[in-house]
């Protein structure tokens, strides 16, 4: 037989969990909570993040109590002068005339 149609598995490689077992999972642990957010401030999947269930319902009770609190915001914005103005224009020139 040949050896290369013997291997068809993958190699499977075990990663280091991202959790480890002295992190506490609490809304004030912001260094923990940030990585599992996007970079529009949406909660990752679990199969993203690579967690156990009852890890990823602690995250995301801890994510919304730190929104809540205003510890983390609920978007982040890509353009932050989104919602500045940048001049104020006059938007009517004189008295308003209503048209019969």
């Amino acid at each position: 037989m040949d050896k290369s149609k013997l291997k068809s598995k993958r190699s499977f490689r075990r990663r280091l969990p991202p959790i480890g077992s002295g992190d506490r999972i609490d809304y004030r642990n912001m260094s923990l909570i940030s990585r599992f957010i996007s970079e529009q401030g949406k909660i990752l999947s679990r199969r993203v993040n690579r967690l156990t269930l009852k890890q990823q319902r602690l995250i995301t009770i801890a994510i919304k109590q730190a929104r809540i609190l205003s510890l983390l915001p609920f978007l982040r914005n890509s353009n932050e002068k989104q919602f500045e103005r940048t001049e104020s224009t006059p938007r009517t020139t004189g008295p308003r005339i209503r048209k019969k």
